[in-house]
């Protein structure tokens, strides 16, 4: 975590701070004006804390308090929203003995910037979370270092409670990153080789890896991870629309029973000028954009070589050879045509 602000409010506190600045120079130190002394680099300033911490609380990451944890639960309640937005949030006692994860311990990076600091300074760690203390399989996080997302998170805070309490969890995973979890599994989950298998199990919960679509009875009792394991290749006009690219897209998704949310990027041919709708599609979907020149695509092995768009494009396929040669892996969706100008294919990333 980079953009990080280091709060101290007292003497000690501001040489706490000005050690860790120096283990972690990115991270900014604000403190007091009465305290000003120009040999450290602080942001000094004359407000009350109160209002500073309002500031620092909207505009960084994290937020690291030099003093008591009550005086900073009662100075951040009034901004506090949920622990999708709100900053990570560290206590460290005037002495340094302690590093506390006092907000946003997991999806804010809380629990894990407090083992480093305690690291790094020689003092104890006090992490509090369930999972963290357990040693267990923290539901909400699982994939995020590759950036998998959750397709609905209705289901985490139950099934979370499910994982901390030893309950029976099934675990599926068919795409993705195999190494999300670098132990053994918790003895309450077991990995099963299929959803079926999975559901003939007295399994209370499920956690389920897969770029591929869960019925809804699956899914009312799971947490699905999406990993970014596909690459979808087009072939285009000049002039192909945004608007046609998506529908085209969201159809060929629907008839492979594949998910949106897995796409890693969306990759073409290198054109003298870029394709607008392409560029337009990509920015509307949040989806990174790859090109390729028309003799790296020539060289790819492809099933469903043309003509026609070799004669158009010096290349015998742009939507599977870009698939292809962005992905490293398969096709899992061959050539789609959507005349007179688009068409779609999708390969699978190989982990």
């Amino acid at each position: 975590m980079d953009k990080v602000a280091i709060l101290a409010i007292t003497k000690n506190g501001i040489k706490i701070a000005s050690t860790i600045k120096q283990l972690f120079p990115g991270w900014e130190i604000f403190a007091p004006s009465k305290f000003q002394d120009n040999t450290i680099a602080v942001m000094w300033y004359d407000e009350q804390t109160s209002t500073k911490i309002a500031e620092l609380f909207g505009k960084f990451d994290g937020l690291v308090c030099l003093f008591s944890l009550g005086a900073v639960i009662r100075l951040v309640a009034p901004f506090l929203k949920d622990k999708k937005t709100d900053p990570a949030v560290i206590v460290i006692d005037d002495k340094a003995s302690f590093v506390i994860s006092a907000l946003s311990g997991h999806i804010g990076g809380a629990n894990e910037l407090t083992e480093e600091i305690a690291k790094k300074l020689g003092a104890t760690p006090v992490v509090t979370t369930a999972a963290d203390v357990n040693k267990t399989i923290p539901v909400d996080l699982v994939g995020q270092e590759f950036g998998w997302e959750i397709e609905n998170d209705s289901n985490v805070t139950r099934i979370s409670a499910f994982m901390v309490n030893e309950e029976k969890i099934g675990m599926y995973q068919d795409a993705g990153e195999k190494n999300w979890w670098k132990s053994e599994l918790p003895k309450n989950v077991t990995a099963y080789q299929s959803i079926e298998e999975m559901l003939q199990s007295d399994s209370k919960a499920y956690l389920i890896i897969s770029d591929k679509k869960i019925n809804d009875t699956v899914a009312r009792n799971s947490v699905i991870y999406r990993p970014k394991t596909l690459v979808v290749g087009i072939g285009l006009h000049g002039d192909t629309s945004k608007e046609k690219i998506k529908e085209c897209l969201d159809n060929t998704l629907i008839k492979y029973d594949l998910n949106a949310k897995c796409i890693a990027r969306l990759v073409s041919i290198k054109k003298p000028k870029d394709v607008q709708g392409l560029v337009d599609a990509a920015r509307d979907m949040q989806t990174p954009l790859e090109y390729f020149d028309r003799e790296e695509l020539a060289k790819v092995s492809i099933p469903n070589p043309s003509q026609m768009v070799e004669a158009y494009e010096g290349t015998p396929s742009v939507s599977e050879a870009a698939a292809i040669k962005s992905s490293g892996g398969k096709l899992v969706v061959e050539k789609q045509k959507f005349p007179p100008d688009l068409t779609i294919a999708i390969a699978r990333i190989e982990k």
